[in-house]
């Protein structure tokens, strides 16, 4: 008798009938000897069907017979056919019936992944015998023609359903069966397994295994390679303050109870992420990091199945609806998802545990310790780490630039590298409405009263601890305000409003950003609101100073409504006023007109610091200060121009900048006719008297 169907042009008899896996490599180990133990058992039921299709074979005398499988070729490969798992008596089919496959899996060892996978996943016997029946020939090429026997198809040599059905025991017309091969059936909706062919008869529709779920069931735990592009690893955990502590500790109980979806709300980017680092590591678990989109769901989730990992979403996509309901669509694996957006019931309709992240306070001095070790206790670690607010995984990356920063000066490492590193790390996206100032100035480029300049330390001061004071120990003034520091300068033009709220920053290790105003104001309704709400969220996430030069623009006095434009305008002023509220970044207002500022907003504020116009005294320091590193013709005097011109900060050194460039044009150095030339353009672009015109 012969098979009908056509197999190759080669020699019939041996198609198909190699020596095992098994018996070619020697005995497996491990989760392979526990599959190849279930293809033995599969291996008799195969043949035992083969026997029994073969016997009423009517093709014997068939003139086309070299294009079949003879029965003779048949018996060839299942008697040349040992044990998959090596040693023991070979199987011949036995009987006429293929039995019951949920009644002949061995017994379940502590490799078999099969198992561990069917227990995880829910799967019933029958599920997994279908799957065993799928696989097959993906693990032993010996199964391909049988199975093209069984389907009288020399070209599907996977299994179908009918047959699959057939080898498990099952009539072909159970319902109960045929719905576990369902789009929605657990097998299929947990990419375990894919049916092909839907244009084809139901029985006759191939089955086929995906080769991450045979190599997984063999040992292998290579994630897919689909899913390498997407994965990055888990950042290692980083100490935290006593009250994330407590979160995490929470959290971790949480994971380790069992499969569940959190959404952890951040304030900062990576918060979420080093939470969910520290949770998993206290709870015995593992987690998988990926950059995911929409289509990727299926892969990764089968991926998570398979190695027991939570599914970690550090960031979510621009539209996370539909993202958010296929992963919460998984109930047996743990999705961890975390992002700055509030959570919004309309992505899912069955909501996760939604928690607000713990962000790292007081600069996080533990973390930087400790990923710093002995580099740091060369300077004040607490001090110079307090401004920054990073998350996650950022601290470890700006100790490793400080480092880089250290080895390229060639020396240990200091306060100034970890600040550089650290404000490399604030990426922010403030610069499409202010303008970046890499602050270069110190405390000495400042020529101030004691008065202003205590202030402005205190100003400092208050950046560097308004965690602790406002935080542990609870001296917030509630109703949502947030803990940031808001300052006011003001005084006349060039009395070094501006560069002070430099000096603020440079102190800090923080970049100052000033506020546009043409880039900001629109003379659209609602415009101008929602360009501040940019500048203020991106603000909040961004270790910077904020500084509105000229505040007075859009932070001046509501006046009584005459008309639509005095209504916007007070509407413009009460948005300012309750986002200061809630602001948690550092802010510096200017003005040259304090009155001309709402007390509303001077209420709000921490401090106010009147910068006064210089005296004579003031006004020499200030034109030394300025001479400092030009040169200089020997014993020039810089007296009579303080006291005779009442010059301001800013003024004075644009008189020395003039001087300069008169210098530099003769090539000499700069001489007293230079300054005084340079003073008297002063006064004359302010439109003032120029005192001894015609000689000094």
């Amino acid at each position: 008798m012969s098979a009908p169907y056509a197999v190759s042009a080669a020699d019939p008899r041996t198609a198909g009938a190699g020596a095992p896996p098994g018996a070619a490599d020697g005995p497996a180990d491990g989760p392979a000897r526990a599959l190849l133990a279930r293809l033995d058992g599969l291996r008799g039921r195969v043949a035992a069907l083969v026997e029994r299709r073969a016997a009423g074979d009517p093709t014997a005398d068939d003139p086309l017979r070299g294009l079949y499988l003879s029965e003779e070729a048949v018996r060839h490969l299942l008697g040349t056919w040992a044990p998959l798992t090596g040693g023991g008596t070979e199987s011949r089919p036995t009987g006429t019936g293929t039995g019951r496959a949920v009644d002949e899996e061995p017994v379940p060892g502590p490799d078999d992944r099969l198992a561990r996978l069917a227990g995880r996943s829910g799967l019933t016997a029958l599920d997994a015998a279908v799957l065993l029946v799928a696989l097959a020939p993906d693990v032993d090429r010996a199964f391909e023609p049988l199975y093209g026997y069984l389907n009288d198809d020399v070209s599907r040599r996977r299994a179908t359903v009918g047959l699959a059905l057939d080898l498990c025991g099952v009539p072909a017309h159970s319902a109960a069966a045929r719905a576990r091969l369902h789009v929605r059936a657990p097998l299929a909706a947990l990419g375990l397994l894919e049916v092909d062919e839907p244009e084809r008869p139901f029985l006759t529709r191939s089955l086929r295994v995906p080769d991450r779920l045979v190599g997984h069931l063999l040992g292998d735990d290579t994630p897919d390679a689909a899913l390498l592009a997407l994965l990055r690893p888990m950042p290692e955990p980083l100490p935290s303050d006593t009250a994330a502590e407590q979160f995490t500790h929470r959290l971790a109980a949480l994971l380790a109870s069992g499969p569940t979806t959190v959404y952890l709300r951040e304030q900062r980017e990576g918060d979420g992420l080093a939470v969910y680092a520290e949770a998993l590591r206290a709870a015995g678990l593992d987690g998988m990091c990926c950059d995911l989109r929409d289509e990727d769901v299926s892969g990764l989730l089968r991926e998570a199945r398979l190695s027991g990992r939570a599914v970690v979403v550090p960031a979510l996509p621009e539209r996370p609806g539909p993202l958010v309901r296929a992963l919460a669509a998984a109930p047996d694996v743990t999705v961890l998802l975390a992002g700055s957006r509030p959570y919004d019931p309309y992505w899912c309709p069955e909501d996760p545990l939604v928690l607000d992240a713990p962000g790292r306070r007081d600069g996080g001095t533990a973390a930087w310790r400790a990923v710093l070790g002995a580099d740091a206790d060369g300077f004040d670690l607490a001090t110079t780490v307090a401004p920054y607010r990073l998350g996650g995984d950022r601290v470890r990356r700006a100790a490793r630039a400080a480092r880089a920063l250290a080895a390229f000066d060639g020396g240990p490492v200091t306060a100034a590298h970890v600040r550089r590193a650290a404000r490399r790390q604030s990426a922010s996206g403030l610069e499409s409405h202010t303008r970046r100032i890499r602050p270069a100035v110190g405390w000495g480029d400042l020529v101030l009263p004691e008065g202003p300049l205590g202030q402005l330390r205190e100003l400092a001061l208050r950046a560097r601890h308004r965690d602790r004071v406002l935080g542990d120990w609870r001296l917030s003034a509630g109703g949502g305000r947030g803990r940031g520091v808001l300052g006011l300068f003001a005084g006349e033009s060039g009395t070094g409003k501006t560069l002070s709220a430099e000096v603020v920053a440079a102190d800090l290790g923080l970049d100052l950003y000033v506020v546009q105003l043409s880039s900001v104001v629109d003379k659209y309704v609602g415009e101008t609101e929602k360009n501040l709400e940019r500048i203020f969220t991106e603000a909040d996430r961004t270790d910077a100073v904020l500084l509105f030069d000229e505040a007075d623009a859009v932070f001046g006095k509501r006046s009584e409504v005459k008309d639509a434009h005095d209504r916007y305008a007070n509407m413009e002023s009460s948005y300012l006023l309750q986002r200061l509220e809630s602001f948690d970044g550092i802010a510096l207002l200017t003005t040259n007109l304090r009155a001309n500022i709402d007390a509303a907003f001077t209420r709000r504020l921490d401090l106010v610091v009147d910068f006064p116009f210089p005296d004579a005294g003031q006004r020499l320091a200030l034109w030394r200060h300025g001479l400092a590193h030009v040169p200089s013709a020997d014993g020039i005097d810089a007296a009579p121009l303080a006291r005779d011109f009442e010059l301001a900060g800013g003024s004075i050194r644009g008189a020395v900048v003039t001087a300069a460039y008169l210098a530099a044009g003769r090539g000499g150095e700069v001489t007293a006719d230079d300054l005084l030339e340079g003073a008297r353009r002063e006064y004359r672009k302010a439109g003032r008297l120029v005192p001894g015109e015609g000689g000094w």
